[in-house]
């Protein structure tokens, strides 16, 4: 450490600033240049959601937006402040976002791990009177430890090595996803089992029947868990909400005792459906947790586990339809219409099948998910080790 140098964040990067091209102004819009919000990325390394919105070469000139090429950062500087992503590919962005490249005194991988490990830093000096925000000021505030270049890049090998192992996985999760909706298209929505068509009677093959969703799987409400509040200094599980689902535990997540009921205790690889709000379905993958409201817990005896999880997935977006007609504040199903979503049963023999292709495929996805975790927390323990230069 004794070549590294005390300094402020703001000497290492360059900070670009975004804006807007005039919605009024058609010729900006829908071209090949692809434009962010905050909305479109979030805090993990080189996640960016293919981005709705795209604008051309002249609306790229004639706006205060600016592009960034691919490898560049970006961090959310308004609301939600503090999301960062490193780019895939060049693109423009607007004003509630930062661009930040590198100096040519730093290595912009390690710049993105340098940056996330200083993010409750650049939390800490937000302003504003309605919405938290940061300014290129906020960054020559945070003071920071800058190696020599080798050592920048040595370090951001490490981290990235661990992200591009998590990338991989998530990839094959992906492909291992598609591979399973596949199959269970081609078995239970067009009855075709090795390219040939199942013999029909009354619209479904002979010996299959047709059912509820509520008849092949369980669907547990959770509790409001404030009534179980968590001991200060005691063992405590995270609470888990709507937003876990989509983000993880975070520090923000709450907690409840560990003395909650058994059957609202969730685990990775449990099924969780969220049936108000933005109604979704996963496969939860972040440890132990207590089951809140808004969601299920959807389990089954008797059923595999992707046999719901695949029809759930297949009315998803008739619930969604649903909940958005009754929005009034957040848009929710009732019990009623896990009823009324029918489902196809097959016969013994073709579960048995089909459960045969499928669920190798499921606990490989649900494996792979138990990984990802196990080398994020590594990577999340080591980093403040290499930042800090604890360790070399």
């Amino acid at each position: 450490m004794n070549n590294w140098k005390e300094t402020t964040l703001d000497v290492a990067i360059e900070i670009v600033g975004g804006g807007t091209p005039k919605t009024s102004v058609d010729e900006y819009w829908n071209g090949d240049i692809s434009w962010l919000s905050v909305v479109d990325f979030n805090n993990d390394r080189r996640w960016v959601k293919k981005t709705e919105k795209t604008i051309t070469e002249i609306g790229l000139k004639n706006s205060p937006t600016k592009l960034l090429d691919a490898g560049d950062l970006i961090i959310s500087a308004r609301g939600t402040v503090g999301e960062l992503a490193q780019l895939k590919k060049s693109m423009a962005f607007n004003q509630s976002c930062y661009g930040i490249k590198a100096k040519e005194n730093s290595d912009i991988n390690f710049l993105y791990y340098l940056i996330k490990w200083k993010i409750k830093n650049i939390k800490k000096n937000v302003h504003g009177a309605v919405f938290d925000t940061i300014t290129k000021n906020t960054f020559e505030k945070i003071d920071i430890l800058l190696p020599s270049l080798p050592e920048q890049k040595e370090i951001a090998g490490v981290l990235s090595s661990l992200d591009d192992k998590i990338e991989l996985l998530r990839k094959e999760n992906e492909t291992l996803e598609k591979i399973a909706q596949t199959i269970f298209k081609e078995w239970f929505v067009d009855f075709t089992i090795n390219g040939e068509k199942l013999k029909l009677k009354n619209g479904i093959p002979e010996w299959w029947r047709v059912g509820k969703l509520t008849e092949i799987a369980d669907f547990l409400n959770g509790y409001a868990m404030q009534k179980f509040p968590a001991e200060d200094g005691v063992d405590f599980l995270p609470v888990i909400k709507i937003k876990e689902m989509n983000s993880g535990i975070t520090n923000q997540t709450d907690r409840a005792s560990k003395d909650i009921p058994e059957k609202y205790v969730v685990n990775n690889g449990d099924i969780l459906f969220s049936w108000s709000g933005s109604l979704d379905i996963d496969i939860w993958k972040h440890g132990k947790g207590a089951l809140n409201q808004h969601l299920f817990k959807v389990t089954s005896e008797k059923y595999p586990k992707w046999l719901y999880f695949y029809w759930i997935k297949f009315h998803l977006q008739g619930f969604r339809q649903i909940a958005t007609a009754k929005a009034v504040t957040m848009g929710h199903i009732q019990r009623h219409h896990l009823d009324d979503a029918k489902v196809i049963i097959p016969r013994e023999a073709h579960l048995r099948m089909a459960d045969n292709l499928i669920l190798p495929i499921f606990e490989k996805t649900i494996l792979n998910n138990s990984e990802i975790q196990t080398i994020s927390r590594f990577r999340d323990t080591l980093l403040p080790k290499l930042m800090s230069g604890e360790l070399k």
